[in-house]
């Protein structure tokens, strides 16, 4: 037994946060089923890289070039049918898990993401023209896209609730699953038939409180031992209110008895940026069950190496809790970290997608006049 299917024993499920179509036709995505992992998620960063770092794409971008499509349409045509066959690749996990894994993630547009009613249209038009039972779209967890997670759970389309930093926000996420499966169930849908994933990132929040840290270091002030403190105990808190909805009485105990998931904890964001720690240690101290980890390929490979399987999230929450409030007590303020890190996300991403787009034009400029 390898170290992601130790993993999978004690309820962790192990998704790859890459995808490209070098990697479906290559047999590559196949062969990192066969190891274990059980799902996929992309991002615009992700299709970026993958369309524009190579000439994989050029073969299907050469087959819509007279169909004058707007770049956005064009970008669609690439993208949906990798998506399409992950899914389909995916299909017989998602069929033996009964519907726990076996998913692959596709964002909305990321300049959508002040716009409720702009996300919601595009979530549903992409959730049907895939058309695939293991299929999520990802909406970030902003103010707006809040209410558009509760619109689209209630018409029985799955939700990757992406971006998530603070586990004020990640109450709120897990409020819109519920309420938003409340509308479903009233409406007669099949509660079975709907998931959710709550993505909450988790490195990036470490990389920007040790910088804060680093500065107040520069500036005289006492930083021993609150390093790489803050990821871990944030995401141990927002596992704890996990819990505390999904597993203990409450509103979602009726909801259950229906046949509705929980909406799993996702740790995203799960490479190691600072090459003084781990490179698994976004892996090691996340280990728990009803959870997800989705790793770059980097961290995949060290995790099959060397990663560690012991539950591990729900150990010491009172460390977790007085970690905080260290890093309080030397100024850092969490939320305007984590306010921070979510505008930062939807920018990220945002460039990334016009960035793509850019590229896209470009190279279908250059195609054509090699066609003529």
């Amino acid at each position: 037994m390898n170290n992601l299917q130790k993993l999978h024993a004690v309820g962790q499920s192990v998704w790859c946060d890459n995808l490209s179509r070098k990697m479906i036709y290559s047999g590559e995505l196949a062969r990192l089923i066969d190891l274990g992992v059980v799902g996929v998620t992309s991002n615009p960063t992700i299709f970026m890289k993958a369309i524009t770092g190579g000439d994989d794409y050029d073969d299907l971008l050469h087959r819509v070039l007279d169909e004058n499509l707007d770049i956005v349409t064009m970008y669609e045509r690439l993208v949906l049918p990798d998506i399409a066959d992950a899914a389909d690749l995916l299909r017989p996990v998602y069929e033996r898990t009964d519907g726990i894994d076996g998913y692959v993630s596709l964002e909305v547009n990321p300049h959508l993401a002040d716009d409720t009613h702009a996300t919601i249209a595009e979530a549903r038009r992409l959730f049907a023209e895939l058309d695939r039972p293991n299929v999520f779209i990802k909406v970030p967890a902003t103010e707006e896209g809040i209410p558009a997670i509760q619109a689209l759970i209630g018409e029985g389309i799955n939700i990757n609730v992406t971006l998530i930093f603070s586990v004020a926000m990640y109450r709120q996420v897990m409020r819109a699953y519920i309420e938003g499966l409340k509308r479903y169930d009233k409406a007669g849908g099949k509660l079975t038939r709907v998931a959710s994933v709550a993505s909450f990132f988790v490195s990036r929040v470490d990389t920007l409180i040790d910088k804060r840290l680093d500065e107040k270091r520069k500036a005289g002030a006492m930083i021993e031992g609150l390093l790489g403190l803050a990821a871990v105990a944030n995401a141990k808190l927002a596992y704890a209110r996990f819990v505390e909805v999904f597993h203990r009485a409450g509103d979602f105990g009726s909801l259950m008895a229906n046949g509705a998931r929980v909406q799993r904890p996702l740790w995203a964001s799960t490479s190691t940026k600072n090459p003084a720690y781990p490179d698994t240690k976004y892996v090691d101290d996340l280990v728990g069950p009803n959870t997800v980890n989705t790793m770059p390929p980097e961290t995949l490979t060290a995790t099959l190496d060397h990663g560690g399987t012991a539950v591990t999230i729900d150990r010491d929450l009172e460390g977790a809790q007085a970690a905080l409030a260290r890093l309080a007590e030397a100024g850092i303020d969490l939320k305007a970290v984590t306010d921070q890190l979510t505008v930062e996300g939807v920018h990220a991403f945002a460039k990334s997608f016009d960035e793509l787009l850019a590229n896209l034009t470009a190279k279908r400029s250059r195609l054509k006049a090699l066609a003529r």
